[in-house]
């Protein structure tokens, strides 16, 4: 297990979170159980554990006295509806446990991330000040890089990829802009104004990744997926709308509320013959063509 301080406090609110409600002599038995030290966790110590997992996760870790002081994660709700709180726990947790399993570097495989999230730590701390941020870009449907000025509002993470949301001065209006494409960042001395009617999370409601703001309307789509298939699409969400409305030996039907962008084609069209669109129609359509197109190409 990790030995450092934040793997300590990682350690310290995953043991409370997963066992609900926990004595301080419980969580001392699990310590020494886990091997973290050799020696048991004096109180003083715990207590200052438990005020700084606090301060950086946002967390309370409350105690109820009744039979014995109890600890529990008073808004663990906070936690298991995900947003950055959870991410940052899982990463930082996922993180120790690799850096503690050193041994078994050459069977541990990992996935890539693209190297623009070097611009990371500019673009936040840009978002800290509001300061403008000036980048050279290059689209991944444009051949020649431009350098200009924008106004950093939020990032966001989809499928290993970050993007930053920004308001661009020069078109006036907000845009997406992903990082690997960005070439050159430096932070200005300009401030811009947090626009008051912007909110990243109301931006991208009822997407289904990052293609947001466009005209397309808010509508309800309904899949039949095969019961094989249907396993894999209920462990795993495509959208946080999901919600499976019939469910049988042969395939389940699947209903979705979000605004069907071209991403999420995409992604109904990666689970190929095992997903079937049934409404609405123009999207049934759209799709029935798209695979139409690719027969054409492999048929011989």
């Amino acid at each position: 297990m990790a030995k450092n301080l934040l793997g300590k406090y990682v350690w310290l609110v995953e043991t409370i979170y997963n066992a609900g409600h926990i004595t301080f002599e419980e969580i001392n038995q699990k310590w020494l159980d886990d091997d973290m030290d050799v020696e048991p966790i004096p109180l003083r110590t715990f207590h200052k554990w438990r005020i700084a997992a606090e301060e950086m996760f946002g967390l309370v870790i409350d105690c109820e006295r009744k039979g014995g002081y109890h600890y529990y994660i008073g808004n663990a709700r906070e936690v298991e509806n995900g947003g950055l709180r959870s991410w940052l726990l899982s990463t930082i947790s996922v993180s120790n446990l690799l850096l503690d399993s050193q041994q078994l570097k050459d069977r541990i495989l990992l996935e890539d991330i693209p190297s623009g999230v070097k611009y990371l730590p500019m673009i936040i701390e840009a978002m800290k000040t509001n300061n403008v941020i000036r980048i050279t870009y290059q689209s991944y449907w444009r051949e020649e890089s431009h350098t200009f000025n924008v106004h950093p509002l939020c990032v966001k993470l989809f499928k290993q990829r970050w993007y930053m949301v920004a308001l661009s001065p020069y078109y006036n209006k907000v845009m997406i802009y992903s990082l690997d494409r960005i070439y050159g960042l430096w932070k200005q001395k300009d401030k811009f104004k947090m626009p008051e009617d912007f909110e990243p999370s109301v931006f991208f409601q009822d997407c289904y990744g990052v293609i947001a703001g466009t005209k397309r309307k808010t509508e309800t789509v309904i899949i039949k997926v095969s019961a094989g298939q249907a396993n894999y699409i209920r462990s795993l969400k495509l959208h946080s709308s999901q919600d499976e409305v019939e469910r049988n030996d042969e395939y389940s039907i699947f209903t979705y509320r979000l605004r069907p962008e071209f991403d999420f084609i995409i992604e109904l069209l990666s689970n190929g013959e095992d997903v079937e669109v049934l409404e609405p129609f123009w999207l049934r359509k759209e799709i029935g063509g798209i695979i139409k197109r690719m027969w054409n190409k492999y048929k011989e």
